[in-house]
């Protein structure tokens, strides 16, 4: 999965030749799964079609502050439309567009985003060769480096005045694997490997019938995508759930029990630098499995029932770097029963949920916790849907390598 996915992007088309490759450009955007928003200088559209671009973006194209031909002169609100970008990026950006970059000189649409941005930047040159290498354009290059602009270089080749060299826009192609690259090197989380647990564990009394909870998994899952998302190489080893991972890359391990969840956890744990154990395991198993159904012949029916192997507090056990964090689900004595779980299991973190907390516990969208440290640092959290609460989790973990 491209690091593109789900991204906002803003995309500001520049008066030159290069501006037909916007075309492909947007394509290739919306095939990584970015969400495009484009605004085009009146001079852009001598080369490129408004049209062209708001059918394959598949949203209209901004070009001037007022649609003209609008009875009600609606207005493109600038400010929203830099706010809402995870990223803007200037393709082609013309040595007159980068000198207004470069100069506040705020004259267009184009410019006014772009001053009003406050997501990264980025902005792929399309001059001729003596425009390329002119002391004033190095200069303009310099300055919005400064700023804190990411530039795309232009590439040698054919120019549009029948000389070749340096000054291409650079391909749709290259575009994209340079923002890839670069945002994949800024992730907060690259480099790190994560352990998480999710979903319940089902204990066999005979072949159809089991010994389980209510845990959707969802919490799990949200932390495994937003981690993945943050750049940290995933492992998830889920109990049974109709959650799918959202992000390609995460590796997924499916188990059925508690044994099966805690030897797939021991598989993995020593090569990992955090393990959040999110799953809702069975704390008791049968002692006896039997093999085939078991018929409903009397009017009552006891099974004898054994611990099962607590996977935190192993992991505790055997923890060298790792940054444990486990979860606590209290019904009573919430705080005092997590501080406890911290000492016992050895854990750097607890997230702790309540079920005397409205819109918290199991199948729900949302989540209300409470953060407390190895130090017993509390840090009670709003009602969040279970996604934030996932991001809330991994600055957490930011934190701590930071």
């Amino acid at each position: 999965m491209s690091v593109l996915n789900g991204k906002k992007i803003l995309l500001g088309v520049s008066g030159g030749i290069a501006a037909y490759k916007t075309a492909s450009l947007v394509r290739l955007f919306i095939k990584a799964g970015a969400h495009i928003q484009v605004i085009m200088t009146p001079a852009s559209k001598d080369f490129v079609t408004p049209l062209t671009l708001s059918t394959l973006s598949k949203n209209p194209v901004h070009s001037n502050f007022f649609n003209q031909d609008d009875e009600d002169a609606v207005w493109n609100n600038h400010v929203e439309l830099a706010l809402w970008a995870d990223l803007m990026l200037i393709a082609p950006a013309t040595a007159n567009t980068l000198s207004k970059m470069a100069t506040g000189n705020c004259d267009n649409l184009l410019i006014a985003a772009y001053l009003s941005a406050k997501c990264p930047v980025y902005f792929a040159p399309a001059m001729d060769l003596d425009m390329y290498k002119h002391p004033s354009t190095l200069s303009n290059f310099a300055a919005l480096k400064q700023f804190g602009n990411v530039m795309i270089p232009a590439e040698n080749g054919e120019l549009a005045s029948g000389l070749s060299g340096e000054g291409r826009m650079a391909e749709p192609e290259n575009i994209i694997a340079f923002l890839e690259a670069d945002l994949e090197s800024k992730l907060p989380l690259k480099g790190k490997k994560i352990l998480i647990t999710a979903g319940p564990t089902y204990e066999a009394i005979d072949p159809v019938r089991f010994v389980g909870n209510h845990s959707s998994g969802k919490m799990g899952f949200d932390i495994a995508n937003q981690a993945a998302n943050l750049g940290a190489q995933v492992i998830l080893v889920s109990g049974p759930t109709h959650y799918k991972a959202k992000n390609t890359l995460i590796q997924v391990i499916d188990v059925v029990s508690a044994q099966e969840m805690y030897d797939a956890c021991h598989l993995y744990f020593n090569d990992v630098d955090v393990a959040i154990a999110a799953a809702a395991v069975a704390d008791y198993r049968p002692k006896v499995v039997a093999l085939q159904k078991i018929k409903k012949a009397s009017e009552e029916f006891s099974i004898e029932l054994e611990k099962t192997k607590d996977i935190l507090a192993s992991l505790g056990t055997i923890k060298k770097k790792q940054f444990l964090i486990g979860f606590a689900l209290e019904t009573e004595n919430e705080i005092e029963n997590a501080k406890l779980k911290i000492q016992k299991k050895n854990l750097d973190l607890i997230v702790l949920n309540s079920l005397q907390d409205k819109g918290a516990g199991f199948k729900k969208e949302t989540n209300k916790v409470t953060f407390i440290d190895r130090n017993f640092k509390i840090e009670p959290m709003e009602l969040k849907t279970k996604e934030s609460v996932a991001v809330d989790i991994l600055e957490k973990v930011i934190s701590h390598f930071s």
